[in-house]
């Protein structure tokens, strides 16, 4: 899902899902919602836990297990991976199974975000301003704020014209933004989440406000030359890809140049998360 947001927030732990058009209703990473529900501090333990409940289950003859579908859901590593998913009124079911202090917040956030997702189809405006104040919940500058939304903006715009292209698979994507990083930042997606020690976290919002104008300046010049360019086949849009990002990486050498620092930084985000 490229179209929509991939990733929900429930006091601070990110629950990734995933919207179906034709149902018009929310999928959501059971092994997500365990790791919440359960307490658990890591996403492999949250498989472990979530491997023994539904034996468990299997076991008890309850039906919650079978109505669990897989879908591929983004990973930490920003490949999409198949993961078990269950929409809202199977999590509902499954929440009884797990003993939580999280169980009733769970519920009411999933009943309000399964009611805000139909009120954004008929008015997407809505989505911005709940972006809007998960962020300045969490902490973030308006400026910051003002910057991730405009990036929002310019990767959907790059997304919708790689599909033009021909470009729909999710590894695919991901290997495109891989060529437009290291083309700018000299880095790998994956290096540069290990240079600031992020796990599951979004790059983007651990990007220093420079950083963040870089990469769009890469994303949006990379829109503009395959528009420009028309590619036809992967390779071709894997060489637009790297010019894109070669423009705003030639703009980085020019910064550091003059100033003497290091654009790319180890610098992520620690904010002050409210409920």
């Amino acid at each position: 899902m490229r179209k929509e947001k991939r990733i929900a927030i429930f006091e601070g732990k990110q629950i990734r899902r995933h919207w179906d058009e034709d149902a018009e209703k929310w999928y959501f990473s059971v092994v997500d919602v365990v790791m919440v529900l359960a307490n658990q501090p890591n996403y492999q333990l949250a498989r472990n836990y979530w491997k023994v409940l539904k034996n468990r289950l299997n076991k008890e003859g309850s039906e919650v297990v079978t109505k669990c579908n897989q879908l591929k859901l983004i990973a930490a590593d920003g490949k999409m991976r198949l993961t078990d998913v269950a929409d809202t009124v199977t999590l509902f079911r499954l929440i009884q199974s797990i003993p939580s202090p999280n169980a009733e917040p769970f519920k009411l956030w999933l009943a309000r975000v399964g009611y805000e997702r139909i009120e954004e189809t008929y008015d997407p405006e809505l989505a911005i301003h709940r972006a809007l104040r998960t962020y300045r919940r969490k902490g973030y500058s308006d400026n910051w704020i003002n910057l991730r939304l405009k990036s929002i903006e310019i990767r959907k715009a790059l997304t919708d014209e790689w599909e033009k292209r021909g470009v729909n698979r999710g590894d695919e994507f991901a290997t495109l933004t891989d060529d437009i990083t290291e083309a700018w930042a000299g880095l790998r997606t994956r290096e540069y989440k290990n240079l600031k020690t992020l796990t599951k976290e979004n790059l983007r919002d651990n990007m220093t406000n420079l950083e963040l104008v870089l990469n769009m300046l890469a994303e949006t010049a990379t829109t503009e030359i395959s528009d420009v360019r028309e590619p036809q086949t992967f390779p071709e849009n894997r060489q637009v890809a790297r010019e894109g990002g070669t423009i705003a990486g030639n703009a980085r050498k020019q910064i550091e140049e003059k100033t003497g620092k290091s654009v790319v930084s180890g610098h992520r985000f620690i904010g002050t998360s409210k409920k």
